[in-house]
């Protein structure tokens, strides 16, 4: 689990709660539903009417999983290329249907069920980077739709504050309480910043990233199996694969080749490595 979102986000809250405590204020003054539910209400269904219902389901999907998000070790992933490069040595191409029914990455399984039913290495290529791009492009669909309530949600403030100045106005007969009533005009704008650079901004950056690295992860094992079905040396195909992976996201640790399992990994923490290289038999 990578708390970072989730981290960043109540540490930002817990800022805000500081800032007011030592101004002297009430988070209650801030705590109006009014002008929260124009801003949230109003945000949601702007940012539906701006894509389609299934962008709103795909993007409400995303969100535990962004501020959940696991992080593998790219090491972990060679580990377990090398683990069935082993295999396929020593016992051949067929024995990977055995290993495709054991691990828990569909992606990784449908890798390898296809290397053990013969496919041509190169249909298999076009087969696993047209399934990178859809996963790819459903990321891409969460983000946009967050980054746009993003954008919205600062506008949508302005216009709840709009209409409580109206009110104001109506009321100009009563001094005393115009001070109250300007304040409170001010909330919407406050919530339409603070939900536009606190949740939605974030969340969309989180799951661009986190789209990344899945990328990343998934274009790592393509280029593993596909020199595990060339019949690459096992080791020289770990040494290749580390290559593809930024130096500062190798880190350490990771199981040795020998104890490590194949089996389905999240996400990843490398750097897209499709344009570093390509693991050759």
């Amino acid at each position: 689990m990578d708390p970072a979102t989730l981290a960043g986000i109540l540490i930002a809250f817990g800022a805000l709660y500081a800032m007011i405590t030592l101004e002297g204020a009430h988070v209650g003054a801030l705590l109006l539903p009014a002008p929260m539910v124009l801003v949230f209400g109003a945000t949601l269904a702007v940012g539906i009417a701006g894509g389609t219902l299934k962008d709103f389901l795909v993007a409400a999907k995303s969100v535990l999983p962004a501020l959940l998000g696991r992080s593998t070790p790219p090491q972990d992933t060679i580990d377990s290329v090398v683990v069935l490069a082993e295999k396929a040595r020593s016992e051949g191409l067929l024995a990977l249907e055995e290993e495709a029914n054991t691990v828990s990455d569909p992606f990784l399984r449908g890798a390898l069920q296809n290397i053990a039913d013969g496919t041509d290495g190169e249909e298999l290529r076009e087969m696993l980077e047209d399934e990178i791009e859809s996963s790819a492009q459903t990321n891409r669909t969460a983000s946009k739709f967050f980054a746009g309530l993003g954008g919205y949600a600062p506008t949508v403030g302005i216009i709840g504050t709009v209409v409580s100045l109206t009110h104001v106005l109506e009321n100009l007969s009563s001094p005393d309480e115009l001070g109250p009533m300007i304040a409170t005009a001010f909330v919407a704008t406050l919530w339409g910043l603070l939900s536009a650079n606190f949740l939605w901004l974030p969340l969309g950056t989180r799951i661009k990233r986190l789209g990344e690295l899945e990328t990343a992860r998934m274009t790592l094992l393509m280029e593993g199996v596909l020199a595990v079905q060339a019949g690459s040396q096992p080791r020289l195909l770990g040494e290749r694969l580390k290559a593809m992976v930024p130096q500062h996201a190798q880190g350490k640790g990771g199981k040795s080749a020998k104890e490590g399992k194949a089996k389905g990994t999240g996400d990843d923490v490398a750097e897209d490595p499709g344009s570093q290289g390509r693991a050759a038999a």
